[in-house]
């Protein structure tokens, strides 16, 4: 679990060549939303509207610095984490007001295109609805047929933030895995390194 100490907090991320390169030659890595694009291929739509939505937000809680476009993710757990084929684990040691906290559990949500009740009876009740209609989350977020449900649904995704400031403190959440979305990494919080090479 990741530690606050002296208004930081020790998370991990896992991050492709390139990026540590970035940050190497740059000191700062920024995420584009042409990386989504590339990453995911077909279902770039599905993880653009959610990011997309995410950008929208993320200025409320973090400032947007020049040259940041996307965000890149990190956990206070390292076993969270994607690591894929060739990617650097990097330890980081993250000023505390540079992040947004929140339950991973949330934000996969998110990325399925579904309704954030507060609480899972609320979702259930959602979800037959849609069912009952024969509507599926994806039909409601990528089309214009149903604005009235997509905007509940988009005003449901603003529970994603419902412990940031409790977490940002420190103090316990009810939370099952702690993500954070950061405009960007830079050098000067990198702890350590391990990179993982392709096999």
């Amino acid at each position: 679990m990741g530690t606050i100490s002296r208004n930081t907090m020790i998370l991990y991320a896992s991050q492709a060549e390139p990026v540590w390169q970035a940050i190497q030659r740059h000191g700062t890595a920024f995420s584009k939303p042409e990386y989504i694009r590339k990453k995911y291929g077909d279902s770039a739509p599905v993880f653009l509207t959610a990011y997309q939505w995410f950008v929208q937000q993320l200025p409320r809680y973090v400032s947007k610095p020049e040259g940041a476009e996307f965000p890149y993710w990190a956990f206070a757990d390292q076993y969270l984490m994607e690591t894929g084929r060739s990617s650097h684990v990097l330890t980081l040691e993250v000023p505390v007001e540079e992040a947004v906290y929140f339950d991973m559990a949330d934000w996969n949500k998110v990325v399925q295109l579904k309704y954030i009740g507060e609480t899972e009876a609320e979702e259930r009740a959602f979800q037959q609805e849609l069912k009952a209609r024969g509507i599926l989350p994806a039909d409601v977020m990528l089309t214009n047929f149903y604005p009235d449900l997509k905007q509940m649904t988009y005003d449901s995704w603003q529970r994603i933030f419902r412990h940031h400031e409790a977490l940002k403190q420190g103090e316990p959440a009810p939370i099952h895995s702690l993500q954070a979305g950061l405009w960007c990494i830079r050098k000067e919080w990198v702890l350590m390194d391990n990179h993982i090479p392709v096999r």
